[in-house]
């Protein structure tokens, strides 16, 4: 290659020959400089000290280092604090403030008086400590002189035995002789203790900062980093979850203040499975912050989003935290009373129903008495069990009548054949024109009540439509060209629900509906507020939890939205005032008893058996045979002396819908009168006598034989 090199300088190229192409070389590499080398060599030194920082056997050092000393620094926090509590009023005062700041003045006023015990008893210690050295130098005389004299006693006791006098003294000299013998293990061990005294104290210090958990979350080992997980609830804690959740002004806030923000929080509470909190926010930081932030203050706090519930309690600017016992809302709850108490009664004015437990593990029953009611959730997550157990209950009371429409059809009410006097199962259209002429009969009913003479008690009546969405949603038009379906005005299902809605429960007629997957158009808003107790399970979004439970109870803190979908079955929010709600909340979140279809069905019998039998209908139609009215008056009346009007019309109502569901006391008064056996009042009250109807029979049929003989 040189020698290519040198002739090509040696011999140029000419016009007349070119000269050829060189061959392909490759430049030798520069020999480096002393410049470039200090360079590469820091490069180099970088490269290998950043991997050895970023190992992770220099990690997992560091964090050892880290994680012990913070365990002793920790410790020595720990045992200085607990020192200086017990040397001074620092507790009192700080829990003095914390009271204060919580508005909890009787508190206050306890923590106070404590404090000012403490003093005075301190003050006492520190007087009695002047007086210390007199009193004892005086017991040490008194006790030397003693001990001496009763010494010098034994040595005379034991001369006369040995009839030695040297042995006076033994006792003092071998008390003299033990003394030695101590001093001189003093000195033995004097020197190991003073070189092993500071390191015990460390270990000790360490042990203390290690049990309190004094070291950062990340220089802790694996398992134990995420072991605060269902940990105790402590104040410091709940601070911090708060001050961490992002909001500028409340970090500041906690900064800022000299108890570093435990003024905010009022006494931690049992409650139930958990515990209860209210903490009254700085200024600036508004409450609805706070609950917009549920999942990270849940997570702040160690627990799943599920296991937190922020409400908005009376007192201004303050929000109520309710945090689970890890882990506590995924177990079961305890069977309802329904089924363990076979001697269970209900009574639908006075008594409430026993339908689960609230999250504090307290009963949660609820009262039926004239409030009509709406249920909504998902698919799928306990609705008709949840109603159906209300309904369970509230046959167990004889007077009360049932008309069920199950528009789902697949025998979740067949128990109540023989209960209820209508019992519709299916969800063909033909089912929704049954449905909708039961609640148009309740209409009717409704309207017969009302223009009875004042004071006329009814029996209540109750009508259950499950899975109403398919009633609104029906596209059927009846002859009258009138559509089923819908939420107009035209709409046969949604007029007669609105009229129930309005003077019903006046009359004890009421209506409980059952919905899914509420929207404007299956749930009509006119129909869902007209609810007195309304009930939801989970929902997918927070707008379908609002036309559930309405737009106070959500902005209250309700929020049957964030609950699990098929992990919270039967776990509904409930906002009425027929169950006891805390003061200051809009709804609250009971976990329903599930009661089961054996056990439903064990529960009607015995509603059945306190009943006198009931001919259950699968439909409402007009009966097409001719009716005896005044053989089946004498049929209802059972062989009774007599009978309330009322109750005669109610009795004829259940053995034939058709023919009397629409009768009056004006329709039955014409019959009997027209028979010769008027009803008569006693004791204030309308009564049809049966004796006087069972003459009239007697006399009718005599007539009717002796026409026959003519």
């Amino acid at each position: 290659m040189t020698d290519n090199v040198v002739r090509l300088f040696k011999d140029p190229p000419t016009e007349e020959s070119p000269a050829p192409a060189p061959p392909l070389t490759v430049a030798p590499e520069p020999e480096p400089s002393d410049r470039s080398r200090p360079v590469r060599v820091f490069l180099r030194t970088r490269r290998r000290v950043v991997g050895v920082v970023r190992h992770e056997r220099t990690r997992q050092a560091a964090r050892v280092t880290v994680r012990h000393g913070a365990y002793l620094i920790g410790g020595t926090r720990v045992v200085t604090r607990r020192a200086w509590d017990g040397r001074t009023g620092a507790r009192y005062e700080r829990l003095l403030r914390a009271a204060e700041a919580a508005g909890n003045y009787e508190a206050a006023g306890e923590w106070e008086e404590r404090l000012h015990r403490f003093r005075s008893e301190r003050h006492k210690r520190r007087m009695d400590l002047l007086m210390a050295p007199q009193h004892v130098a005086k017991s040490a005389a008194i006790g030397t002189a003693g001990g001496l004299g009763g010494l010098i006693a034994i040595g005379i006791a034991l001369a006369i035995a040995t009839k030695d006098p040297a042995d006076v003294f033994t006792p003092l000299m071998a008390l003299i002789e033990l003394i030695r013998l101590l001093v001189v293990l003093i000195q033995l061990l004097w020197g190991p203790l003073v070189a092993v005294g500071p390191f015990l104290a460390l270990a000790g210090l360490w042990a203390v900062g290690r049990q309190r958990a004094t070291a950062p979350q990340w220089a802790l080992p694996d398992h134990k980093r995420s072991g605060d997980a269902g940990a105790p609830i402590t104040p410091s804690i709940v601070v911090t979850a708060l001050r961490d959740l992002g909001i500028a002004p409340l970090r500041n806030a906690i900064k800022e203040m000299g108890d570093a923000g435990a003024q905010m929080l009022g006494p931690i509470r049992i409650a139930g499975c958990g515990v209860e909190v209210d903490v009254t926010l700085p200024s600036g930081v508004s409450t609805e912050e706070v609950q917009n932030r549920r999942k990270k203050l849940a997570e702040n706090l160690a627990r799943h989003e599920h296991e937190v519930f922020i409400t908005i309690p009376e007192a201004a600017r303050t929000v109520r935290l309710w945090i689970a016992d890890s882990g506590a809302l995924d177990e079961p709850i305890s069977p309802s009373p329904l089924v363990t108490d076979e001697t269970m009664t209900a009574d639908y004015a006075k008594g409430r129903a026993p339908w689960g437990q609230d999250l504090r593990g307290d009963a949660a029953t609820i009262s039926l008495y004239q409030r009509h009611l709406l249920i909504t959730g998902l698919s799928n997550q306990g609705k008709t069990a949840s109603l159906r157990a209300l309904a369970l209950w509230l046959a167990l009371d004889k007077r009360v009548e049932f008309r069920i429409a199950d528009l789902k059809g697949v025998g979740d009410w067949g128990m109540f054949d023989g209960i209820a006097t209508v019992l519709i199962q299916g969800p063909t259209d033909e089912h929704v024109i049954d449905a909708t002429e039961m609640v148009e009969g309740l209409v009717e009913e409704m309207e017969r009540r009302i223009q009875a003479p004042p004071g006329t008690k009814f029996d209540p009546l109750i009508g259950i439509v499950d899975e109403a969405q398919v009633a609104f949603m029906c596209p059927a038009v009846g002859d009258d060209k009138r559509p089923y379906g819908g939420s107009k005005a035209t709409s046969r299902y949604f007029m007669a629900v609105r009229k129930v809605h309005n003077q019903g429960r006046a009359v004890d007629v009421l209506l409980w509906e059952g919905t899914q997957d509420p929207t404007d158009q299956n749930l009509p808003k006119l129909v869902r507020e007209g609810a007195h107790t309304r009930v939801s399970l989970v929902l997918g979004t927070e707008s379908q939890a609002r036309m559930a439970l309405g737009d106070k109870a959500i902005d209250g803190g309700a929020a049957p939205h964030l609950l699990r979908q098929g992990l919270d079955k039967g776990t509904v929010v409930v906002a009425s005032d027929g169950i006891k709600i805390p003061a200051g909340q809009p709804s609250i979140t009971v976990r329903t008893h599930f009661i089961d279809d054996d056990a439903a069905k064990a529960v009607a019998q015995r509603a059945k058996n306190l009943r006198d039998g009931v001919t259950t209908l699968s439909a409402v139609e007009p009966s097409e045979t001719a009716t005896d009215a005044l053989a089946d008056i004498d049929h209802v009346l059972r062989n009774e002396p007599k009978l309330l009007t009322q109750e005669v019309l109610r009795r004829l109502a259940t053995l034939n819908p058709g023919e009397y569901r629409e009768w009056t006391f004006a329709d039955l008064k014409q019959v009997l009168e027209d028979a010769g056996a008027p009803p008569r009042k006693t004791d204030g009250r309308m009564h049809v006598d049966g004796l006087k109807v069972a003459d009239a029979l007697a006399r009718r049929a005599a007539e009717t034989s002796e026409s026959a003989a003519e």
